[in-house]
């Protein structure tokens, strides 16, 4: 099919391509159960046009009793206001902490009347503060609801991702609006419902609320809000039986662009994850499995009736590599491939320029949006390990940028330090810093959208190269860091005095930590300057269109005489799509003669 609609999409198109959202991100869910080393893992890209990547840094603190947390939009850094600081929180590293938990998130946006501008804890605010204050993924809800009911919520629906050494769960919610009396809020806080992944399966979502319905007995696999379903009565959203309410149905109903523009996402990442058969329990328990293209129509946005689950069981273990190419994911193979159409340009660019929608003789078109995309902020792929300490066992594999053409490089959550090449404040969206690893991602991708699919395989290569030698790598540095936390065990703890009284016990896996820490930011480092060395690699390699050969050894082929000028210079022009829409176009004019 081609990425433009067909005739028989244009009226959807018209109706609802302005709720396609462009700033959107994708979630992937790995339980322990699915994964190939017994970790659960979740991905994470911060897709907006306005987000810089950094990665987010907080270390474990105690705070003096009456100390306030100011809490400013994570979107635009506005000032909300503040709330009561507990006396001790955990060290963060990005979207994840020292107890291995990990959240993430994807807006869904949902019924805008229920949106609440008097609220104080936006969705971002939510993530970091339970990452402070939360050591379970259960914890985390549990913080995440108790804080948006008691100082309201000020945004739109949200789904998040939040996993501990354990267990996964998948979180949908979104305010109440706004009813005022006395200068009160009486619809304060939120409706929700949150249901663990089984183990052994997988799930994903992208800006679009996934969950249906929900047993309302099984505190042990599912949570929900008591006003729920009482809510959305009250509201006119539903009025069947309580056992047949549907979260996603009542408080985010589909139209097309929710399908097209956010569920294809996940299931691309199902159909992959899955290699095209989609294992799932009916609602008898009974294992079924369907081949990923009984639900496509659903995906393009043609039938709603054939919605795919929320949850499915992979045909292979997974491994964190398989997670992280996942998020690299332009609908290639798939009726919605974006390398493909004319809007690819004369070298299979898998990307289009925002707006998504467009307008062309009264007929409303749009493009696709892919899990890959050109605005990502950061990106990451989180492992939490169980069976290791939690010194060793929580991993941030962390990038910038456009995820098909960056890498990732992993950061153990006990580092005591962020790599410069990560620090937050190392360059802004309006500073540009030759030492920031979103500044020097943005240069090579950047490169590769002039001759995309000539240029990105160069890139590619870099990627694999690095994320399969780090690994290796991590394996080998878990094994030195585990003896280390073994011996550290087998050592009496020393105590710190103060004026005679123990103050507090010293750290006994400082050792440990210090190791880490190190493998992490030199790491970081060194494939921060691969990066710079690629992006001139590219300059030099692709320069005006031609193409250096290379030898063996990487060094440029020379025409014998001298070594400053090259031989073997290709010129691969372009693809035959482009050939022929330009003959088509233009033919008459530069035909020979």
């Amino acid at each position: 099919m081609r990425k433009i609609l067909t005739a028989t999409l244009l009226t959807a198109a018209a109706m609802f391509a302005n709720s396609i959202s462009t700033e959107a991100c994708t979630n992937v869910l790995i339980t322990k159960g699915a994964s190939n080393d017994g970790s659960n893992m979740i991905s994470y890209a911060a897709d907006s046009h306005q987000l810089f990547g950094e990665l987010y840094f907080a270390r474990a603190a105690k705070w003096p009793e009456g100390t306030m947390r100011k809490i400013n939009e994570w979107d635009t850094g506005k000032y909300l206001g503040e709330i009561p600081q507990i006396p001790y929180t955990y060290q963060r590293v990005g979207n994840m902490n020292e107890h291995q938990l990990i959240i993430a998130e994807t807006t869904y946006g949902g019924r805008h009347e229920l949106e609440d501008t008097t609220g104080i804890m936006d969705y971002g605010s939510l993530i970091y503060v339970a990452l402070e204050r939360a050591r379970t993924a259960r914890e985390a809800i549990s913080v995440i609801v108790n804080l948006a009911n008691e100082y309201g919520y000020y945004s739109s629906g949200e789904s998040f991702s939040i996993a501990d050494k354990d267990e996964v769960w998948v979180m949908d919610l979104i305010g109440k609006g706004t009813k005022m009396e006395n200068g009160k809020n009486l619809r304060k806080g939120i409706v929700w419902v949150a249901r663990r992944v089984p183990d052994g399966y997988i799930c994903a979502h992208a800006n679009q609320a996934r969950i249906s319905t929900f047993p309302l007995n099984d505190p042990q696999n599912c949570l929900y809000a008591p006003d729920v379903i009482s809510f959305a009565r009250e509201m006119g959203y539903f009025s069947g039986k309580d056992e047949e309410f549907s979260f996603c149905d009542a408080y985010a109903p589909l139209d097309f662009g929710a399908m097209r523009g956010c569920e294809a996402r996940a299931w691309a990442a199902f159909n992959i994850l899955c290699d095209g058969k989609f294992t799932f329990e009916d609602e008898n328990g009974n294992l079924i499995t369907r081949d990923a293209y009984d639900y496509v129509e659903y995906a393009l946005g043609h039938d709603a009736s054939k919605r795919f689950p929320l949850f499915v069981k992979p045909s292979r273990k997974i491994t964190v590599k398989n997670v992280a190419d996942v998020m690299r994911d332009h609908y290639e193979g798939t009726p919605m491939d974006m390398t493909t159409d004319i809007g690819a340009g004369g070298n299979a660019l898998p990307y289009r320029w925002r707006p998504m929608g467009f307008e062309w003789e009264g007929k409303h078109y749009t493009n696709e949006r892919a899990i890959a995309t050109q605005q990502t902020g950061f990106w990451f792929v989180g492992q939490a390990r169980g069976w290791l300490p939690d010194e060793i066992g929580g991993v941030d594999w962390f990038g910038c940028d456009d995820a098909a053409t960056s890498y990732l490089t992993p950061i153990y959550t006990s580092t005591y330090e962020i790599p410069e090449c990560f620090r937050e404040g190392n360059g802004n969206m309006i500073t540009y810093s030759a030492t920031s690893s979103f500044w020097m991602n943005n240069r090579v991708t950047n490169a590769c959208y002039k001759m995309y699919n000539i240029m990105a395989p160069t890139v590619r290569a870099e990627i694999d190269a690095w994320e399969n030698s780090m690994v290796e790598a991590i394996a080998k540095a878990d094994e030195q860091a585990l003896a280390m936390h073994e011996a550290a065990l087998r050592k009496p703890v020393k105590q710190i005095k103060r004026n005679d009284k123990v103050c507090r016990k010293e750290d006994p896996f400082t050792a440990v930590k210090e190791y880490l820490t190190e493998f992490s930011v030199s790491n970081a480092q060194k494939i921060f300057e691969k990066w710079v060395a690629l992006e001139q690699l590219l300059l030099v390699k692709y320069i005006d269109g031609n193409v250096k050969a290379q030898n063996p050894d990487g060094t440029f082929v020379t025409n014998g005489h001298t070594d400053c000028i090259p031989a073997g210079i290709t010129q691969p022009g372009y693809t035959d799509k482009w050939k022929e829409a330009v003959a088509k176009d233009h033919g008459e004019v530069i035909i020979e003669k």
